[in-house]
């Protein structure tokens, strides 16, 4: 399942100092995390224009944990040249004609447009710009739906003691895959329930406003100032001034009612997809998902099948933070300038199949991707260990994975989560595979997202994650948040390394992004409250930082 938020409509209830002599053999100065941790923290509020930017800001200049990109380009990379890097972007397609991603799509250029041939005989006919291994498949089912409506004929009725062997493991899975089922249908119900007469009340107290101060677009200002006599008019002033703390700021409260009524269809869809027993949207791909054999499947339309790009968005939001042309006056800036993204669809929405994910990873090293970038993941898994011969397959050609720790506030050195380079916290399968779990803007008690997945063992390293400003379809822009947006962060800081420093192996760069981030000591909350140290977080209990990561990968 893509990992994805939308910035929450409603809810109830310092640098690491280096310095460099700019030599052969830069001087490296490793300041303390103590040192950090007692810079000066950020006492006015952030605003509208270093939100946008805040994941390229500097924490000792700017008070904001970002990654230090801006300085890194100004001070460092300024009279310096790169070589092009290709970045895949397996997910759920991107909007390759959008203003801000000109020049950045790769092109293979050993295949001819839209003559129906394979020019380049890699098995995939008019990949012109990457490859669809989804055709025109959208939704789908979650894994522990497909895996309960897969094996129910075999294990429903069965115990432990009454299979054989070889089955025992996989009816165990089953048996879990029932407790996940049956308890996120309840959570859905329950948050259906308690949205759709919200939704309701909204949009009638909306439409009761409009009337009132004749247009759509009244303020809070307006709402305290209006003293209505009517008890319905009461009623509705009451749900509008107790809601509008929530708009957000530069909106309106027409957009609140809109963001909960998408809310509302987004539980109705998963009841009809993720959830639903008697749905195969497989069927129309017709290409069997337990068969490894039959490898060639999908088409070339890399933004997927809606002409309105809407399925592509969180494809297209990530390729923007790894690759926006940061030269023109548009839009946005992303972290690496010498970059072409390969898009590789195979991301539903829903949980990806295994099949699917292996041969994308496949996909984008055999046609020249040095980072690969997965924002997606999933908790049941059926053939993971196809998704990690493709991993060792990546290591082999000296490929990086830059993956997405997840949006479920879980440990996950305690709870496994796929794609993954090792098993809880047994040994790890390969060298190239980093984890990235996801910070929030606000330093202090509040670093890490408060959604986001951590692990001292499990995840490596922390990246910019809360309401980030990237690229959506036909050429608009969004602040979306999650894992997902922190991964694509540290995939463009690898690009800008693999480009400035094209002899960097993929394990150096992970290496790299891994030692040189900010170091802090300060608590943090994880979890349902979880108070510890921020270095217990990840394994490197660092904050990825572009400026300092150039810096150590001059020493290589």
């Amino acid at each position: 399942m893509k990992r994805i938020f939308k910035i929450a409509p409603v809810t109830f209830s310092a640098s690491l100092l280096l310095t460099s002599c700019f030599s052969t053999n830069p001087t490296i100065i490793n300041t303390p995390a103590e040192k950090v941790d007692n810079l000066p923290l950020k006492t006015t509020a952030i605003t509208q224009e270093q939100l946008k930017n805040w994941n390229q800001s500097d924490l000792l200049l700017d008070t904001i944990p970002g990654m230090s990109v801006d300085r890194a380009y100004s001070d460092l990379l300024a009279k310096r040249k790169g070589k092009t890097v290709i970045v895949a972007v397996i997910d759920s397609g991107i909007d390759i004609n959008h203003e801000d991603l000109k020049g950045k799509i790769w092109v293979n250029k050993k295949e001819r447009p839209n003559n129906g041939k394979d020019d380049d005989k890699n098995g995939y006919v008019d990949d012109v710009n990457g490859w669809n291994f989804l055709g025109d498949v959208v939704a789908e089912n979650m894994e522990f739906t497909r895996i309960i409506r897969d094996y129910k004929d075999k294990f429903e009725g069965k115990t432990l003691a009454s299979i054989s062997e070889k089955d025992k493991e996989m009816f165990q899975t089953y048996e879990a895959a029932k407790t996940e089922y049956a308890q996120k249908v309840d959570q859905n119900n329950q948050r259906m329930a308690q949205y759709e007469p919200l939704a309701k009340n909204l949009k009638s107290a909306h439409t009761y406003a409009t009337k009132k101060f004749a247009t759509d677009k009244y303020t809070q200002k307006d709402l305290f100032a209006w003293k209505p006599t009517a008890d319905e008019a009461i009623q509705h002033r009451q749900l509008l001034v107790g809601m509008y703390p929530n708009v957000e700021e530069g909106k309106f409260f027409g957009d609140f009612v809109t963001d909960i009524e998408e809310y509302v269809e987004y539980f109705k869809e998963r009841q009809q997809t993720h959830f639903n027993l008697n749905l195969y949207p497989r069927k129309i791909l017709n290409n069997d998902p337990d068969n490894f054999e039959t490898r060639i499947y999908g088409n070339n339309k890399v933004g997927g099948p809606d002409p309105k790009l809407e399925d592509a968005e969180h494809g297209t939001h990530v390729a923007g933070i790894i690759a926006a042309n940061r030269k023109n006056t548009i839009g946005m800036k992303g972290i690496a300038e010498n970059v072409k993204i390969m898009p590789v669809r195979a991301v539903p929405d829903g949980d990806e199949y295994d099949k699917d994910i292996a041969m994308a990873i496949r996909y984008a090293v055999d046609n020249g991707a040095k980072v690969i970038n997965t924002s997606f993941g999933k908790y049941f898994s059926t053939h993971p260990d196809w998704v990690r011969d493709a991993i060792r397959y990546a290591a082999k050609k000296d490929v990086l994975i830059v993956n997405a720790a997840g949006n479920e506030s879980k440990d996950l050195d305690v709870t496994t989560v796929y794609p993954n380079d090792q098993t809880l916290t047994g040994a790890e399968i390969s060298d190239n595979f980093i984890t990235i779990g996801a910070l929030n803007y606000d330093y202090g008690t509040r670093l890490v997202a408060d959604f986001s997945n951590y692990g001292k063992q499990n995840v490596d390293v922390f990246a910019p994650g809360v309401k980030i400003y990237s690229t959506v379809p036909n050429s608009k822009y969004e602040f979306l948040q999650g894992t997902s947006m922190a991964a694509p962060a540290v995939s463009g800081a690898a690009a800008v390394l693999r480009s400035y420093f094209p002899n960097l192996t993929a394990k150096q760069v992970k290496t790299i992004l891994m030692e040189s981030g900010n170091a802090s000591k300060t608590n943090v909350v994880v979890g349902s409250g979880i108070g510890k140290s921020f270095q217990e977080t990840s394994k490197s209990g660092k904050m990825v930082n572009l400026y300092n990561a150039i810096l150590l990968a001059q020493r290589y």
